[in-house]
């Protein structure tokens, strides 16, 4: 019981954390040479919380910007998001928001570039609406995760037409880093969506401090922080005496959940989004 009061209590202050005011800077790197920047905010309102997000992007192959308006319930529920981006000089806007009182049991996302629009209906899971490079996005996800137990995550991938996607969550041995110049341990998460996967570094306080897509290079570093390379990057825990952990592929079937969008393939081979089916 005492444990279980204690995780109780751990995930209340996370989401205390979470619903106060907090923002964040981020660099954008590919292969360890800057290549951007990224911030998001979140304002607690009376019934749940707002939050922007900002991402620019200018390298060879790739300009990219974003810019993200969302609406959340205290419970981090999808209320409603409006996403302005521009990918290479095509210009992409999304929208997305619980369906009308008559259909409760999707989303509604909406598309419009190249002058085409479409509307897709979703299912209606508790979803993060999950933007190429959104650390406002994966800030969520962490605090959904602690929430849910790594378990039934699922993202919403505002790419073409618009798809819902699982999200698998494993966690590995702490790191270590520093924060402002400060000792600050490391959280070190594997999310895996559409077989691709994401690390996910997170501090005490749940708060994100680095994302890296190894497929392409690309990684999000906060603004002060240093990761501190272990000896064995990615090695997972040890586990306890007389217990074992079973690798990924043998252990139970997890629920479908909100994946990370995988990041865009390197800039010599970007295309132009197309335009909606």
């Amino acid at each position: 019981m005492r444990k279980y009061l204690l995780s109780l209590l751990a995930a209340f202050l996370v989401f205390a954390s979470t619903a106060s005011a907090q923002s964040a800077s981020f660099i954008v790197s590919q292969h360890g040479i800057s290549v951007g920047k990224a911030s998001f905010t979140f304002t607690a309102g009376p019934s749940g919380y707002d939050s922007t997000a900002l991402v620019i992007i200018n390298m060879k192959g790739l300009d990219y910007s974003l810019s993200k308006t969302e609406s959340l319930t205290s419970a981090n529920h999808l209320r409603h998001v409006q996403l302005s981006a521009a990918v290479n000089g095509t210009a992409v806007n999304v929208t997305a928001e619980p369906g009308p009182a008559s259909d409760q049991s999707a989303i509604r996302l909406t598309t419009s570039a190249n002058g085409h629009a479409t509307t897709t209906n979703l299912p209606a899971h508790a979803a993060v609406f999950l933007p190429d490079f959104d650390p406002g996005a994966l800030e969520t996800l962490l605090v959904l995760a602690v929430a849910r137990n790594n378990r039934d995550l699922w993202a919403i991938i505002p790419k073409k037409e618009g798809s819902i996607e699982p999200i698998q969550l494993a966690t590995y041995a702490d790191e270590k880093g520093t924060l402002d110049g400060n000792p600050v341990v490391v959280h070190h998460l594997v999310a895996t969506i559409a077989g691709k996967d994401t690390d996910l570094f997170s501090g005490p306080e749940n708060q994100l401090l680095q994302a890296e897509y190894p497929e392409y290079g690309y990684a999000l570093v906060r603004n002060g922080f240093v990761l501190t390379p272990p000896a064995k990057p990615g090695a997972p825990p040890t586990p306890p005496p007389g217990q074992a952990i079973a690798p990924p592929d043998a252990q139970a079937p997890v629920s479908p959940t909100d994946q990370i969008p995988a990041p865009p393939p390197p800039p010599d081979q970007i295309p132009p989004p197309p335009p909606p089916e």
